[in-house]
């Protein structure tokens, strides 16, 4: 019987009603911070989550893991292809010509990198055909001059489909006339979205019009290569490099994202180490509550002792109490944090939808819509530290309840 009074005692002082208010106030304030700790905690780092995994679906998706180049340019590219993907960690492989150049049409001036691209080559290292808003990727044809253009680039031009863009490139034409900047009017054809900044800055040509533009040849500017594993770009193109000798050059996407990436990651560390405080505080709380509950219940102590109660019951006693008080904010707020997690998207999409709010632009944030990814682990590992937190506030409160000595208590009773 004894055994379980620390139990069955600890839960009945956290239903009892007390004298005290002021108790209670705090015991609800420790609740309530927790609570709103750990679903603020889970939220967060959920929206953390989704920004990463859209960095390496969408933006990742568009831009090469690996790209593969030669000074001049690659002449003989589609062996080279082919030897490539038989590597274990290479998916798929596709030529491409990168130009970077100023689209103009009606004084409207926006600058973009161009890539000339294959068509029947480019699904397998790029999602870009899977996000054609307007036309088809496989409208961009030989000799055609067509151009698929971001749909935030288009909308800043002012053009769609069907409408014909000037394209100038940073290189100089030299003509008896004198000296004239190289353009060349394209056709629109197609408009993608992809929801990211490549929206604005990005835009798809045949490669062989890319080429002729460049003044190219048959020689493509490099491979794009799509691996199984995007974190092993960097060991991948360095062993590639290795293997194909001097004269070839790689470049992965740390490059041009990986300071991108770096960010999210350590703003996820950082916010859950502030949010983590935050949890801490309000399970420290627990302490001011458990030493006034025991201030107040020194009576009780001191009958529990003389009728045979270990001063480890006693501590046990206001363990339960403080886990009591820690567990119940832990698992309202845990369910909060889920709720909210699952539903953030869909309740920022309401509130841009309704008071015509737009809090990303893709102009400005790599992607457009706030994403958020529940990762159960990570509730696990919030759920463990919080428990921890409270449990380690119960302590000394405990411990200074097991040193009550009932002589000096009952002796004015």
């Amino acid at each position: 019987m004894l055994d379980r009074l620390p139990f069955l005692i600890g839960l009945r002082y956290v239903r009892a009603k007390r004298r005290n208010h002021f108790i209670s106030f705090i015991s609800l304030t420790s609740m309530l911070g927790l609570m709103l700790g750990v679903a603020v905690l889970i939220l967060v780092l959920s929206v953390m989550n989704g920004f990463d995994h859209e960095l390496r679906t969408r933006v990742l998706g568009m831009v090469p893991h690996t790209k593969i180049e030669s000074p001049g340019g690659l002449t003989d590219w589609q062996p080279l292809a082919e030897r490539l993907v038989e590597r274990e960690r290479v998916v798929g492989a596709a030529p491409y010509v990168e130009q970077q150049g100023m689209f103009s049409v009606g004084g409207r001036n926006e600058g973009a990198m161009v890539n000339g691209i294959d068509p029947a080559w480019e699904s397998r290292v790029s999602i870009v055909d899977e996000h054609m808003r307007q036309g088809r990727l496989d409208d961009l044809e030989a000799g055609e001059w067509n151009v698929v253009l971001g749909s935030i680039l288009a909308r800043r031009l002012g053009v769609g489909v069907g409408d014909r863009v000037t394209l100038l490139v940073p290189e100089a034409s030299i003509t008896p006339a004198g000296v004239f900047p190289r353009l060349k009017r394209f056709t629109v054809s197609g408009i993608f979205s992809v929801g990211a900044d490549l929206d604005a800055a990005l835009a798809y040509a045949h490669i062989e019009d890319m080429q002729t533009l460049a003044r190219l040849g048959d020689a493509v500017g490099g491979l794009r290569l799509e691996l199984d594993d995007l974190f092993a770009a960097g060991s991948e193109t360095r062993a590639i490099i290795n293997e194909l000798g001097p004269g070839y050059r790689g470049l992965d996407w740390t490059y041009s994202h990986g300071n991108l990436f770096q960010a999210i990651q350590m703003e996820k560390r950082m916010i859950a180490l502030l949010l983590t405080v935050i949890i801490a505080v309000a399970a420290f709380n627990i302490v001011s509550t458990l030493v006034m509950v025991v201030t107040d219940k020194r009576a009780d102590i001191a009958i529990l002792r003389t009728i045979g109660a270990t001063p480890r019951s006693i501590m046990g006693i206001f363990i339960v109490q403080g886990l009591a008080i820690g567990v119940i904010g832990i698992l309202v707020g845990v369910t909060l944090g889920v709720l909210l997690a699952l539903t953030v998207s869909d309740l920022i999409g309401w509130v841009e939808s309704t008071f015509g709010i737009h809090f990303l632009d893709a102009g400005v944030y790599f992607i457009s819509e706030l994403p958020s990814r529940l990762i159960w682990s990570d509730v696990r590992n919030i759920v463990a530290a919080a428990f921890i937190l409270t449990f380690l506030s119960t302590l000394y409160p405990a411990w200074r309840a097991a040193r009550v000595q009932p002589a000096e208590v009952l002796r004015y009773e």
